[in-house]
């Protein structure tokens, strides 16, 4: 019995530090809202700075250096509009980059991915993490019938970025210590590959992407002192 309770926590040891942590993590956030004002800052957050910049950037999207913008688009996805640009470079490679910015101060990433996929009708697979310079992507392979992409997505806030909702809730309860919060843009970069092709071959081009649209964002969008 006793070797049996053993192994049970030391299973279970890795949520229990993630709850404890997510705990001190939302106490963090909330506490000087509460002592400041009376209220839990969960029921009150700070107002995002750059909610002008997103909603500017969910109705025109944003140009990137090295790339054309040859096609843009508000496409429905689930219950929200998402930016859809279609762009080119001087390689007359094409990819797409999707974008939902977050538009009420309130509002939060949930299913994004699963809202995609979805709409996408995509079966996916080779799904693993890559850390590109500040921020870390999901990389993986998608397709349909007709189309073969390699994908690369993630949650782009202003210092850093993360597929995981979970990641960007905790930079967020920091920021709020500060009476801040970290503004955040779902992004989807896809490139069309050959049918089934290995994504490992255009890791490399698709990084290179993901780095000028992250750089953009936060340079043209997700930084207070800036606007469009």
């Amino acid at each position: 019995m006793l070797s049996s309770l053993s192994k049970s926590l030391r299973l279970n040891l890795p949520k229990v530090v993630l709850l404890l942590m997510l705990s001190g993590f939302v106490g963090v956030g909330a506490l000087p809202g509460y002592l400041s004002n009376g209220q839990w800052r969960w029921t009150a957050p700070p107002p995002v700075a750059v909610l002008d910049n997103l909603k500017a950037l969910k109705k025109v999207g944003i140009e990137f250096p090295g790339w054309q913008t040859i096609a843009k688009q508000a496409t429905e996805i689930g219950e929200h509009k998402w930016m859809r640009q279609e762009i080119q470079d001087a390689t007359q490679t094409i990819a797409t980059v999707l974008f939902l910015p977050q538009t009420k101060s309130i509002a939060q990433p949930q299913v994004e991915w699963t809202d995609l996929d979805g709409f996408q009708r995509w079966k996916t697979d080779s799904h693993r993490p890559i850390q590109t310079h500040s921020i870390t992507v999901e990389f993986l392979r998608a397709w349909t019938p007709r189309q073969t992409y390699a994908v690369m997505r993630w949650y782009a806030w202003e210092d850093g970025g993360h597929p995981a909702p979970i990641q960007w809730f905790i930079r967020d309860r920091l920021a709020q210590w500060q009476n801040q919060r970290a503004a955040w843009v779902a992004v989807s970069v896809i490139l069309p590959i050959e049918p089934l092709e290995d994504i490992e071959p255009h890791r490399s081009k698709l990084e290179s992407l993901v780095q000028t649209v992250q750089s953009t964002l936060t340079n043209q969008i997700l930084r207070s002192n800036r606007s469009i």
